[in-house]
């Protein structure tokens, strides 16, 4: 007889150590709600009772949830918690906001780092409140637009790693790696399908013909982002994972589409909450009460913040409320407000009152995440050669909405080379030009660089450096000022990583990410105000385009289109191919 059998057979004697009393508990089984108590043994659900006095002794916890609601813990099934701010610092602030396990990609110290990236993340995850599932990164096995650099031998790790009970799948692939091409990544494709593991897509842009092919491929999407876009998916048996986070809120194309779905293949995710957001309460409640404001079915709007999250990535005995569970559950005021009072992880309280009961991880990583930004930031490597668009017209990245950066022509500025040796191309801020320069700094590969140009930007002085690029393990400038590029990437590569902005010579903001060059260790309200500083510099310098940090930290990346750096050349995300500065006009004539 296990260890729940006594409490759930109310024998004499027998005591729950948690009990959860006088709510309305949501039935995750029969999805409907009764006023039941919820007793719990360890860190699972003994019983679902209709009166548990009978199990409740003199060492027993008891939690009040009268007039109030009490729901599974809530799953965010997409987001990246190795990157921005690092996790461990988060901890407290996403379990105030009802969430209780993510499934994440491992963006930045898997991506830079691979397979040891992600046993770190493992490691340093095993304890904290809330559970952490890793997604695999892919990356290392794309060869779109670089040469893959995966081994066979990280092939392997990463296969590995698939039994670790706390890694669901391999992470997001963008459509264009895979779609209508052989890629290596099906080499570990072949392995995460060989023990029934999902494969999370990135479809920005994939529809008709091209998403059906996607399909073959992937099991989950988070990209859509309008209605006919979700209901494509859904018709393909790609599970929908609708996104509302920091950086798109695309729920109202999932509240459109949700008639035409099967309601128990949509799950909910994040993407990623930045800490600003997290500190005015955002989270998965806030993102399931949107739904339930806009007429969505209460038991349709929690389980897709939970037991369908759980079921489609193999979250053993997490997402509901019922004996046998892991006693993850969520204490709210009611429906409408979905204001968390409580929180209990694996049986233990760790929200009360609305408040954390627990303290974020401050000690330091392995010293092996530190120190990982190191390029040579030489002058002329900020600029281009002459030779490369002889006519002085370049190719240009123009910067569109949301994370879209199109194809332009654009006319760069001839300057003077180091020592007015020769003759080079360059920002010209006037005219809203500016050099987009990436270097690479993955420490497996030779060191690679690539200056491109970009307008729409709107920079008319100064400099942004950053390491912490998406899809890339870069170092990326935008400057009006090369000089002050130089100052920017030097400040980032002395932090470890991170942001600066120069002006005049001068570093006018900063912000260290040292883990991986990614993510910084700060406490929320301390990133939160350093990057609101970093934004307040740009504007001074003449930025006023939406999200400039982001805009440049995506720069790198391919999920979305048209055109993106790479340190070997342009990305033509559609073509799939690399180019150069030299226009095609220019080449015609």
């Amino acid at each position: 007889m296990n260890e729940l059998q006594p409490v759930a057979l109310e024998r004499e004697g027998a005591t729950a150590d948690v009990v959860v009393e006088g709510g309305r508990v949501y039935r995750s089984n029969r999805r409907d709600f009764r006023n039941l108590d919820v007793a719990i043994v360890g860190d699972r659900i003994a019983a679902v009772l209709a009166d548990a006095d009978s199990v409740t002794g003199p060492e027993t916890t008891v939690v009040s949830a009268a007039d109030s609601v009490v729901l599974p813990g809530l799953i965010d099934a997409h987001t990246h918690a190795d990157i921005q701010l690092l996790f461990d610092r988060e901890v407290p602030h996403l379990l105030a906001s009802g969430t209780t396990s993510i499934v994440t990609e491992s963006s930045g110290l898997g991506l830079l780092f691979g397979s040891r990236g992600v046993e770190t993340f493992l490691e340093r995850t095993a304890d904290a409140p809330v559970s952490a599932y890793v997604s695999l990164p892919p990356q290392d096995f794309v060869d779109t637009f670089e040469p893959a650099t995966g081994t066979p031998a990280e092939l392997e790790a990463l296969s590995d790693l698939l039994d670790h009970e706390r890694v669901v799948g391999v992470g997001e692939i963008d459509w264009i790696h895979v779609v209508g091409r052989d890629a290596p990544v099906e080499n570990l494709y072949e392995r995460t399908r060989d023990r029934d593991l999902p494969i999370v897509g990135h479809g920005a842009g994939c529809r008709g013909e091209s998403l059906r092919a996607f399909a073959t491929v992937v099991d989950n999407d988070h990209e859509a982002i309008s209605a006919d876009g979700i209901r494509e998916r859904a018709e393909s048996g790609i599970h929908v994972v609708g996104r509302c986070g920091s950086i798109r809120e695309d729920l109202p194309a999932l509240i459109e589409a949700f008639p035409d779905l099967d309601p128990g293949s949509v799950s909910l995710s994040t993407d990623g909450v930045w800490p600003g957001d997290l500190l005015e309460g955002f989270g998965m409640a806030e993102i399931v009460r949107r739904l339930l404001d806009a007429g969505i079915e209460p038991a349709d709007a929690i389980d897709a913040a939970s037991r369908n999250t759980a079921a489609h990535f193999g979250l053993e005995d997490r997402g509901v409320v019922a004996p046998g569970a892991v006693a993850d559950l969520l204490v709210v005021d009611d429906l409408e407000s979905m204001a968390v009072e409580t929180v209990l992880s694996e049986g233990e309280v760790v929200v009360a009152d609305g408040e954390p009961l627990v303290d974020a991880r401050t000690d330091p990583y392995p010293d092996y995440v530190y120190d990982t930004v190191s390029v040579d930031v030489s002058p002329e490597r900020f600029t281009a050669p002459l030779a490369a668009a002889p006519g002085g017209s370049v190719r240009a990245m123009a910067v569109d909405r949301g994370l879209v950066t199109t194809e332009t022509t654009a006319d760069a500025a001839v300057v003077d080379g180091p020592d007015n040796s020769s003759c080079r191309l360059g920002p010209d801020p006037e005219n809203d030009v500016l050099t987009a320069t990436i270097f690479d700094r993955d420490p497996t590969t030779d060191e690679r660089g690539f200056t491109g140009f970009l307008t729409g930007f709107g920079l008319e002085s100064g400099a942004l450096a950053t390491s912490a690029v998406w899809e890339a393990t870069g170092l990326v400038t935008v400057a009006a000022d090369t000089d002050d590029a130089v100052v920017a990437a030097d400040r980032v590569a002395s932090l470890g990583g991170g942001f600066a902005i120069a002006r005049d010579g001068e570093v006018v903001a900063d912000l260290a990410m040292p883990v991986a060059g990614a993510a910084a260790e700060l406490p929320p309200e301390q990133f939160a105000a350093a990057f609101e500083a970093l934004e307040d510099a740009l504007r001074e310098g003449g930025v006023d385009i939406d999200w400039p940090l982001l805009t440049a930290q995506t720069l790198t990346f391919p999920g979305v289109p048209t055109l993106k750096l790479t340190a070997s050349g342009y990305a033509d995300v559609l073509a799939r191919a690399v180019v150069g500065l030299e226009s095609e006009t220019d080449t015609d004539d």
